[in-house]
């Protein structure tokens, strides 16, 4: 049971690492452009995973895709923005900062401060409804006296 277990693991484990795709560019320094492109590029299908993650027929085509356009000439910038114009900026990991998403990039800041200022404004709020009601020596003794009296019964 052993050594199959072992043939069968040693089987699929030369079959998984077998499946990594060699791409042959006539230049090497297009090797390391095309891996940055295709690790900050997004799968259009998938969504949640970059081109060289993703193993959908789309973005096989689009690897294939930037590597000739890599291999005419295009620079990075160059295939960004025509990937863009097909894709939308959806197609890039981190959007650029422009008017379309400003607010995508400005509202982890909105809701900080949004919920700064709740807090802030509820913790006065507790404060001034505590102070109002407590003006006097009695009303803060009869307090302290209810409060233990809760204490000892538990």
């Amino acid at each position: 049971m052993k050594v199959l277990s072992l043939a069968f693991i040693i089987f699929f484990s030369d079959a998984v690492l077998g499946t990594e795709e060699l791409v042959e560019f006539s230049d090497p320094s297009f090797r390391a452009r095309y891996g940055q492109l295709v690790s900050e590029l997004r799968c259009p299908k998938c969504q949640n995973q970059n081109l060289e993650d993703s193993n959908s027929p789309i973005s096989q085509d689009l690897r294939e895709e930037i590597r000739e356009l890599l291999e005419d000439g295009f620079s990075n910038h160059e295939i960004e923005r025509h990937l863009i114009s097909r894709y939308s900026d959806f197609i890039l990991y981190r959007p650029q900062v422009n008017r379309v998403t400003y607010l995508l990039w400005s509202s982890p800041i909105i809701v900080l401060l949004l919920g700064g200022y709740l807090i802030f404004r509820l913790s006065r709020r507790s404060s001034e409804i505590l102070g109002d009601r407590l003006e006097n020596d009695s009303d803060r003794q009869r307090l302290y006296d209810l409060l233990n009296v809760e204490k000892h019964r538990q």
